[in-house]
This record gives structure tokens, C-alpha cells and sequence, in this order.
């Protein structure tokens, strides 16, 4: 069905037209109906399938449509379990508020705490936040949830992985009451505490799964390079940045020191780049994100930062530098690409310390990762563990061992006859031990 259908108010279709939305994604068609009549809802989708559309309009549909509980008291919630993905969805939200008399307010960390202070007394409507900066503020009495209601939680696998579960309760408890409306996303609903926290927060929730996490994203190629050691990721990494049909490219590191240094790299070869990492204020990130996100860089080398929050149409490669510890941080990777119907390529380059990753990945793709070559860059480096290797080794080594034991002569000791030698000494007395 088109958005037409879907009732909304004039305000929020003139927004959607604007924006140049015709058709719902398939979570968008799931989830909006479900949350216009009033259900508590949980969802499971594939990163860049819509959802923060999916949770704003209906939102915006009931606070448009019905009075507020509480005049003092905000009348939404949103969390993220990062800053970065709180503002993409306060940019969104943005977008939809400036056509209402509705207000907003964003409230993370790393900001300075008196002026969101300020910001809380004007009484704004819809809060984007994250947790822990939000409960400073519940119980400093900058702000009341009493009257809250909805409350929407965007990643609440992530949330929980970051340690918020603590911060989570605290915000339930403060905002119990039953005409309260909750919203869940999950990439994933496999997750033990994701169904705990469900059950705490939801009353007879409906659920939506659209895409399962592990399924192939049809949008975007992923190819796999194996690599012998640092220098020759980086060789591989020089002929990918030589492709003629990159828009925006984002590298993925381990480290922070690996974040500048290929970022300086690209800069050699012509490539605008800009280095994120978690060591800059969070002024200099802010205005790094900035400047990626208005194309004054090509190229954003970052750390796991930059894995969620980011919707960049741009975008059209992701190269994997090292492979993340987590499987879902790298679906959450790719997934920076290939967004709103565009293709994407994602790039993984595999050295020996990412044989384990890797394993990860496959199992939670559930499916086997083949590998490509490069003319002239091939790896030496076969892609199986080097622990494979040293047991099979020492297996070998063992069996060699017990055979050339088996061809000596063992000569028989009688079993009553004590052996002795010489020990050091202790003391003046010289020691005699009897052998084992």
C-alpha cells in the first residue's frame, strides 16, 4: 500500500512527500498499522530496512491525535545505545517536527549536562536520548517521565551489550503506568536478555520480523581477501582505493592508531579522507561525522563508532581493514552501505588474526565465506588457524615420538631393589633422593 493509505495526519504526509517516500519498506507496512491502533510492539529487521521511519510516524500520529497525559511530563521517549545513531534518528525526527507544534530535544553524553539542563525546563515533547546521560538527568529532576506515552528503544540488543540493562530498569520504573505504549527493535531477537528486557517492558507485545539478521542482504556484494601480515592488507587496500566507481568509502579498524594512519594513507593517494576514533572529543566527532555526511570527505577511516547510527545514501563501499569481534558488528558494518534500494560492496580483508573472527561471522551468516584474489596479490596465507596447524604438528611429532620408542629395548628394573643419585647439597649433609 502506498503511504496514502496509512491514514496519517497532512502535516506528517506533506513531510513524506517532501522527503520523496511513495511506498512503505516491508517492516514500515508491518509495524505502522500495528502501532497506530495502540499494541506494544517488538521487532527484528536487516539494518537499512526503514525502521526509524517505522516507529517516527506512528509516534508523531499519536501525539498529533491525542491529548497529552501530563502537561510538565515529556510525551516520548526515544533511545539509542550510541550518540552517533541518536542523532541520525534526531535528524530524522527534525525533518517531521518542523511542520508540527511539536518539540524536540537530544540529550547524549559528552555534551555539556547545564545546557541540556536548560533545554529539559522548556518542556519538549519528544526526547531523543541515550540511556546513561538520561537517567543523570531522572535523577538530578531535570526532567519528569511520569507521564510518558511512549517509550521506543532503537538497538536494544545493542543497548544490552553495552551494559545499560541497569539504566533501562530505571527508566521503566519511572515511567509505569499503563497506558504507556513501548516499542523494541532488535537486529536480533535470538538474544536471552533482549526476550528478559521484553518481557519487563512489554505487555502482550506484537511481533514483527522482517529479514532475519543473518540472511544475505540482496543489496550488497561481499567479497573476502585473504592477507599475509599488515603490509599486505595494505597493498590490497591501495588497489581498492584505485577503483573509479567509489562515492563514499568507509574503513573499518581495530585500533584507534590504525584510524589515522589510513586515513593519512588515502590522503597520499588522492582520496579525501578524515579519521574517527574514540580518543576526539566529542566536538571534533561531531564535526568529523559533519563534514563526512555533507561529502567534504571521500573517505572515513573509524573504529566500531561508525558501524550504527549512520545513514549515508553515498555510500558505496565498505571495506572491512580488520574483521570486528562480534558478529552482528559486522552485519552492522556492511550494512552502512547498500541503503534505500542502492547497491553496495562490501570488502573484508582476512589475515591470520582474523581466522577467529571469521569463524564467528560464517556461523552467524550461516553460511561458508569463499575468498577472492587479486592479480598479482595473492596470499601465501591459506585461511586455516595457525592453532589447526601447531596441533597437527604436535600430533605428528607424538606418533613419530612413540615409534622410535616402541624400536628401543626397555631394560627391565627389579621392582625391590631401590635406585638412587647424587642431589645437591643441603647444607653440609649431601642429599640422596630416591628416583621417582
Amino acid at each position: 500500500m502506498p503511504f496514502n493509505d496509512l491514514s496519517l495526519d497532512p502535516r506528517l504526509m506533506r513531510s513524506v512527500q517532501h522527503l520523496g517516500f511513495v511506498k512503505p519498506t516491508e517492516i514500515q507496512h508491518e509495524a505502522i498499522p500495528a502501532v497506530m491502533v495502540g499494541r506494544d510492539l517488538i521487532v527484528s529487521s536487516q539494518t537499512g530496512s526503514g525502521k526509524t521511519l517505522a516507529y517516527l510516524l506512528p509516534m508523531m500520529q499519536r501525539l498529533l491525535k491525542s491529548r497529552p497525559l501530563s502537561k510538565r511530563d515529556a510525551r516520548a521517549l526515544i533511545l539509542a545505545p550510541t550518540r552517533e545513531l541518536a542523532k541520525q534518528v534526531y535528524a530524522q525526527l527534525r525533518l517531521f517536527v518542523s511542520n508540527t507544534p511539536l518539540t524536540s530535544a537530544l540529550i547524549v553524553g559528552g555534551e555539556n549536562f547545564n545546557d541540556q539542563e536548560k533545554l529539559l525546563k522548556r518542556q519538549p515533547n519528544i526526547i531523543v536520548a541515550t540511556p546513561g546521560r538520561f537517567v543523570d538527568h531522572l535523577e538530578h529532576k531535570s526532567v519528569f517521565i511520569n507521564g510518558l506515552e511512549m517509550l521506543i528503544l532503537d538497538e536494544a540488543d545493542r543497548m544490552l551489550d553495552l551494559g545499560f540493562m541497569p539504566q533501562l530498569t530505571v527508566i521503566n520504573k519511572a515511567a509505569d503506568h499503563r497506558l504507556r505504549q513501548t516499542l523494541l527493535f532488535s537486529a536480533t531477537l535470538d538474544h536471552a536478555e533482549v526476550d528478559e528486557l521484553a518481557l519487563a517492558l512489554l505487555k502482550t507485545p506484537h511481533r514483527v520480523a522482517v529479514g532475519a539478521s543473518h540472511q544475505q542482504h540482496q543489496d550488497i556484494s561481499q567479497q573476502f581477501y585473504l592477507a599475509d601480515h599488515l603490509t599486505h592488507k595494505e597493498a590490497l587496500l591501495r588497489h581498492f582505493l584505485q577503483q573509479s566507481d567509489i562515492k563514499q568509502l568507509i574503513i573499518f579498524t581495530a585500533t584507534r592508531e590504525d584510524a589515522e594512519r589510513l586515513a593519512l594513507l588515502c590522503e597520499q593517494l588522492g582520496r579525501s579522507a578524515v579519521g574517527l576514533s574514540g580518543k576526539l572529543s566529542q566536538s571534533s566527532r561531531n564535526a568529523v561525522m559533519q563534514a563526512f555526511a555533507t561529502g567534504k570527505h571521500q573517505v572515513l577511516v573509524t573504529t566500531d563508532l561508525a558501524s550504527r547510527g549512520l545513514d549515508l545514501l553515498q555510500v558505496s563501499h565498505v571495506i572491512n581493514f580488520d574483521l570486528p569481534k562480534h558478529a552482528e558488528e559486522y552485519v552492522h558494518r556492511i550494512g552502512r552501505t547498500g541503503r534505500a534500494g542502492a547497491k553496495g560492496q562490501a570488502i573484508s580483508l582476512v589475515g591470520p588474526k582474523d581466522i577467529a573472527a571469521l569463524e564467528r561471522i560464517e556461523a552467524f551468516l550461516r553460511q561458508p565465506t569463499g575468498f577472492s584474489v587479486v592479480d598479482g596479490l595473492a596470499a601465501k596465507f591459506d585461511g586455516k588457524p595457525k592453532v589447526a596447524k601447531a596441533v597437527a604438528k604436535a600430533v605428528a611429532g607424538k606418533k613419530a615420538v612413540q615409534g622410535k620408542a616402541k624400536a628401543k629395548p626397555v631394560k627391565a628394573v627389579a621392582k625391590n631393589k631401590p635406585q638412587f643419585f647424587e642431589g645437591g647439597d643441603d647444607g653440609l649433609a649431601p642429599v640422596r633422593r630416591k628416583q621417582k
